[in-house]
């Protein structure tokens, strides 16, 4: 029983999750760049004047509520067994 079931082990390869896990990962991780990219700027050339871009919707909203849905995303992915029968 234990050399069949290393057998099977063997037949499967090497990656630890399925092609339907490593999708969603990569949707998460382009979920959760897009919300580095979105956060990024804002900022002043000249240090003595101060910008109120950098307290806009997108950065303060929109960036960090893409990043955690991102992350959501991730631990969905690696949480996803394809196996699982309905």
């Amino acid at each position: 029983m234990g050399e069949q079931k290393r057998k099977e082990e063997a037949k499967k390869g090497y990656f630890i999750f399925e092609r339907e896990n490593y999708k969603f990962m990569l949707i998460g991780i382009a979920f959760i760049a897009l919300g580095f990219i979105l956060m990024t700027g804002g900022g002043s050339d000249d240090p003595n004047v101060f910008n109120p871009e950098i307290y806009s919707w997108r950065r303060i909203r929109l960036a960090p509520a893409l990043i955690l849905i991102g992350f959501g995303i991730e631990v969905y992915a690696i949480l996803l067994n394809p196996h699982k029968k309905k």
